[in-house]
């Protein structure tokens, strides 16, 4: 089992307080959506990714189930690098439809006990494949990856959409800048549909993403021992028609100070102040093609599910 480590818990610690310092003294105040998924926030993710309303992860499956043959054809890569692959259950299907050329997987993550189950259990299940875990964020982490044959990353879930343009935009120029040419990313975004359907997925009628939403303030009450009620708070959904985004928040129901004693810190809510916990922007394929251009990469595949929902990009770096 091979494992590198480039994200201690420490270092997680540290990237903790400086972001949550940094958030909640700003105005208007914000959080990481990396600081949604502890161990309770993944589980109830998980039950997300079950909701009716919550079509992406469904859709994102059906194509590649449909395409993932093609893409393995075009690409025909020896390694896989899939980026923030959390416990990897989406990758099988492209790990069998690689399988004449794959001699190597490469998840990567930040949680190294989901990663290290992983490694484990896939190595376990793909004798003949070298599974090769990388611990680390993966918008820090991209020099870290292991290179051998011809490489092509897998960016899946919608992810992209939690990067701001700018964000985006390094993001997607670090990643051409480790690939050679005639290396491929394949990327799953979700595309601008319905405002009621987009809402719907992101504030479900059982309650689950509020209750995803509010688990944020429960990781700084016990990480930074913060004083945080989340029953305080309310969970918003709100679609930001100019920047064609999904903004996910959380809305003090009456004023209060809350302590963060792990940051030295007294925070002060007014009565329907919000945190911005977290973005998930929609795209046009236009617009998404240029922004991968824009990085150095090629769009050569474009798979589109029938309701228009979900695309799968096959891009190769030129």
């Amino acid at each position: 089992m091979i494992v590198d480590v480039h994200l201690r818990p420490e270092d997680l610690d540290a990237k903790l307080r400086e972001d949550a310092r940094r958030g909640l003294t700003s105005d208007p105040k914000y959080l990481s959506p990396t600081w949604l998924y502890d161990a309770r926030g993944s589980r109830l993710f998980e039950k997300i990714m079950r909701l009716p309303e919550y079509y992406p992860t469904r859709t994102e499956f059906a194509l590649l189930r449909q395409h993932a043959a093609d893409f393995a054809e075009s690409a025909r890569p020896e390694m896989l690098v899939e980026l923030g692959s959390g416990s990897s259950e989406k990758t099988y299907v492209l790990l069998d439809a690689l399988g004449p050329y794959l001699h190597t997987y490469v998840p990567q993550d930040v949680s190294e006990p989901a990663l290290r189950s992983a490694v484990t259990r896939l190595t376990a299940e793909y004798p003949n494949v070298t599974v090769h875990g990388v611990v680390g964020d993966f918008t820090d982490s991209l020099a870290h990856l292991p290179a051998g044959g011809t490489r092509a990353i897998a960016f899946l879930g919608g992810t992209i959409g939690n990067l701001v343009p700018s964000e985006r935009a390094q993001f997607l120029a670090g990643t051409a800048a480790i690939l050679r040419p005639g290396e491929w990313l394949l990327l799953g975004a979700g595309l601008v549909i319905d405002r009621d359907t987009l809402l719907a997925a992101y504030d479900d009628a059982a309650g689950v993403t509020a209750e995803f939403d509010r688990n944020v303030l429960r990781v700084l009450n016990d990480r930074l021992g913060a004083d945080f009620d989340p029953e305080r708070f309310v969970h918003r959904a709100v679609w930001d028609a100019e920047n064609e985004w999904i903004e996910m928040r959380l809305e003090a129901t009456e004023a209060m100070d809350v302590r963060i004693p792990g940051l030295d810190l007294e925070i002060s809510f007014t009565e329907g102040e919000q945190i911005r916990t977290e973005i998930s922007a929609k795209f046009r394929l236009a617009g998404l093609a240029q922004e991968l251009a824009d990085a150095g990469f090629v769009v050569r595949h474009e798979w589109v599910d029938p309701d228009g929902r979900f695309v799968l990009i096959g891009a190769s770096r030129q």
